[in-house]
């Protein structure tokens, strides 16, 4: 029974990871309450352009939690209202010369031995596609399977579907954790109150760090800079997610150097989402100049026509960055009652789905639909 100050489950955290994870957890019939500072989507998800990719991820643990979301997405597109925007749009990653169009032909050999459909497109062929693509490019990649959501909207509408088993407490910063006999966490502290519950869901993202610490555990989510720009509408001028191939090595890249890829799509709304930039800069929301010619100069290469398109506004967000790329889900086994659903970096609206499943599996005892051993918390370090 959902009361007012106790539940079987609180999720910490209202992006689009903590809503799908409520969602999927009410699904099961456990009660939950999720606890944001903040408005829900008010992190990295209402800072994203909603991808769902498959086509920037090597074969491995993530791309299985990817082709597992996509099912999910599709599923959801049906029983959610319209107003998430999915768009099953495709993606197309371009090759600007010989040798990178050959790296991206044995990538997709790889990912399509993974499961991933991806189509090679001679340069004679890319303008069937994209008819505003710049013309000397070498070739690329059709992905079929990738889409796109509005991910502020689509955590709204998980939370809402979810249904009275679900309840929502935004404005409320969670000052603490409350723990019972053996140290086992059993709730959370905020200015507003202590709640309780059985289970502490950690989906807060670029601070999910900071959460673990007041359990006593090491997590070390850091928040990688990206901006974004957002161009005046215009009729449909780029029909799929198009990127350069060098935004997968840019994706893959520990560095905390600036990094910018050409990454160019347009919305059903009409404006193009021109990125994608990457850094390690802390918390520091200062506009960047240089990363906002970057990204202006790359889109333009691409699409000649955006070069006379203003620029309405440009936004910053901060990715949950883990130091080997994957995500952390499941239960801490050194916190007990304490489980992670944190550190997607910038796939976690595209992995919300899978995530949300994989921990109401944890909750229930259920069967876990992948082996979610690569993910396991405690990866990174003991107890701090």
């Amino acid at each position: 029974m959902l009361t007012r100050n106790s539940s079987d489950v609180i999720v910490v955290g209202a992006g689009v990871v903590g809503a799908a994870c409520a969602y999927y957890a009410a699904r099961t019939g456990l009660t939950v309450t999720v606890i944001d500072r903040g408005p829900v989507a008010g992190g990295t998800t209402g800072a994203g352009e909603g991808n769902l990719l498959l086509s920037d991820k090597e074969p491995g643990p993530e791309l299985e939690l990817a082709l597992l979301s996509a099912e999910l997405w599709r599923e959801l597109a049906v029983s959610l209202p319209p107003a998430i925007e999915y768009e099953a749009k495709g993606g197309l990653v371009v090759a600007s010369g010989d040798a990178g169009l050959r790296a991206l032909r044995d990538f997709a050999a790889k990912q399509r031995k993974a499961g991933v459909e991806a189509q090679e497109i001679p340069a004679d062929r890319l303008h069937d596609l994209e008819p505003h693509l710049a013309p000397d490019l070498a070739g690329g990649y059709h992905y079929p399977q990738d889409a796109q959501v509005q991910p502020a909207l689509a955590a709204a509408h998980l939370l809402k579907a979810a249904g009275e088993r679900v309840r929502v407490r935004l404005g409320e910063e969670v000052t603490g954790l409350l723990t019972g006999e053996g140290g086992k966490v059993r709730g959370v502290r905020t200015a507003g109150g202590e709640h309780h519950a059985a289970h502490v869901v950690n989906a807060a993202g670029t601070w999910g760090g900071e959460l673990a610490r007041l359990a006593g555990v090491e997590l070390p989510v850091l928040p990688r800079r990206g901006f974004v720009l957002v161009t005046e509408p215009l009729p449909r001028v780029v029909r799929h997610k198009v990127y350069a191939a060098d935004y997968v090595a840019d994706v893959a890249s520990g560095s905390a150097a600036l990094q910018t890829s050409a990454v160019v799509e347009g919305t059903p709304a009409g404006p193009v989402l021109i990125g994608a930039s990457r850094e390690r800069v802390g918390f520091d929301r200062s506009l960047s100049t240089e990363v906002l010619r970057r990204l202006a100069t790359g889109a333009s290469a691409l699409f000649p026509v955006l070069a006379g398109v203003r620029v309405m506004r440009t936004y910053a967000g901060f990715r949950p960055y883990l130091p080997d790329h994957l995500p952390a889900i499941g239960p801490d086994p050194r916190a007990s009652g304490l489980l992670h659903a944190c550190g997607h970096e910038g796939a976690g609206i595209g992995l919300a789905p899978a995530t949300g499943l994989a921990i109401a599996a944890c909750l229930t005892g259920g069967e876990q639909p992948l082996d979610m051993a690569p993910f396991r918390p405690d990866r990174f370090g003991a107890a701090i």
